[in-house]
């Protein structure tokens, strides 16, 4: 995570129109922690203004969330991700985690790279993995399809989308086809000549 004036950033709440609230913490400082106005620049640097500074973390947690929900009531806009470390965990399905196996965009380095012993099956049984990623931020649905990894159903940017078990199913078959398709046709598949 990112560092402002000495401050470590715990935790980031950005909004759908760019503007975010950050809260952050040195223990040596006399007010230890602090809640900030953010925005990603046009380089994408993210800029932190207009802070409030505690020395009570509770106190400046709720200051966060009080920060947010008002800025949400007067602008009339909804929360588009959330950025704490390891707050994003992404399974790794089709092999171990190893170099060119998972995406490193700029600002968004993985916090936590675990490797299984052996491929075991995650999410209640959902599926296997060799191993997951945890990130700051959300990965794109590119950079997850590109690596073929599958992201935790608790992810915070997926808890409004989350698919009833009759559409994971569809979901699932939907892949099955594709991955058929993509194999060529089976032992199981008329040649053309036996018809």
């Amino acid at each position: 995570m990112d560092k402002n004036q000495g401050y470590s950033i715990l935790k980031v709440i950005m909004l759908e129109n760019g503007r975010g609230f950050a809260l952050g913490e040195n223990p040596r400082e006399a007010q230890p922690f602090v809640t900030w106005a953010c925005y990603d620049d046009e380089h994408g640097v993210r800029q932190y203004e207009w802070g409030h500074y505690g020395s009570d973390r509770a106190v400046l947690e709720q200051d966060l969330t009080d920060r947010v929900r008002e800025y949400q009531q007067f602008y009339k806009v909804e929360i588009d991700h959330i950025e704490a470390s390891g707050l994003y965990r992404y399974y790794s399905t089709q092999r171990p985690v190893d170099v060119g196996t998972f995406p490193k965009p700029s600002r968004n380095a993985p916090d936590e790279i675990v490797n299984y012993d052996l491929r075991i099956p995650v999410e209640d049984g959902a599926f296997q993995a060799w191993g997951h990623l945890t990130y700051t931020k959300p990965l794109t649905e590119r950079q997850v399809s590109d690596y073929e990894l599958r992201p935790a159903r608790d992810n915070p940017h997926l808890l409004g989308k989350r698919q009833s078990i009759a559409d994971r199913l569809k979901e699932g078959q939907r892949l099955a086809v594709e991955q058929r398709v993509k194999s060529g046709p089976g032992k199981d598949a008329p040649d053309r000549e036996d018809r």
